[in-house]
């Protein structure tokens, strides 16, 4: 997996009624890693209200929330070969299935730095119940959803499937694919760090008393 630097080592099988059948099935990878110690993330202890939540744009729904996906384009009645209303020169098939955006190679050398005290893919439960993972008890993160735009695709999916800004949080990632939580000193040079390794990062929001 020349994107991570890691070698696929296992996986497992899930069956996913209406999407697959007879002997058919889905296959999926995942990679061990090792870590210090004394280098586990999230730095929960250092973090302290103020401190800066920075998002990673995602390439699009990252493999999340994909039975909602498909009741959204069954209910459009476009069909999956047709051209997608939200993207252009793609069907519909290739916008909603844009492959996962990986974070590895940018934000490694940021975490080996220290200059890092929590980090969280939005995955299944979006900007809702993600974040809480890496956040230290008594706090919470405050986000300025004006802070970026929300992606085409989320917005198409938003208008068709009547889904409410909130279901929208909770469902998908909404734009941000992976967060950062930094001091607020060090936020300007770990955005510069991320801009400089082409990723299209900004500032979303902070910790914030719970």
């Amino acid at each position: 997996m020349p994107q991570s630097g890691s070698a696929l080592v296992g996986g497992e099988t899930a069956e996913m009624p209406g999407m697959y059948s007879g002997g058919d099935y889905d296959l999926a990878g995942f990679s061990v890693g090792a870590v210090e110690r004394g280098q586990v993330l999230p730095y929960l202890d250092q973090q302290k209200a103020g401190d800066i939540i920075i998002g990673l744009a995602s390439s699009g729904p990252h493999s999340n929330g994909y039975s909602l996906i498909r009741k959204v384009v069954e209910k459009s009645g476009l069909a999956w070969g047709d051209d997608a209303p939200f993207a252009k020169d793609k069907t519909l098939a290739q916008a909603l299935m844009e492959p996962t955006r990986i974070y590895v190679k940018p934000v490694l050398p940021l975490m080996k730095a220290g200059l890092v005290k929590g980090a969280a893919h939005i995955t299944g439960g979006g900007l809702i119940e993600n974040p809480p993972r890496c956040i230290a008890e008594g706090l919470q993160a405050a986000f300025d959803w004006n802070a970026w735009a929300l992606p085409p695709v989320f917005e198409w999916l938003g208008q068709v499937g009547g889904i409410s800004d909130h279901e929208l949080r909770r469902t998908f990632n909404c734009g941000v694919g992976f967060m950062l939580i930094v001091s607020p000193e060090n936020a300007e040079p770990v955005l510069a760090a991320l801009l400089n390794a082409g990723e299209d990062a900004f500032i979303c929001g902070q910790l914030e008393a719970a």
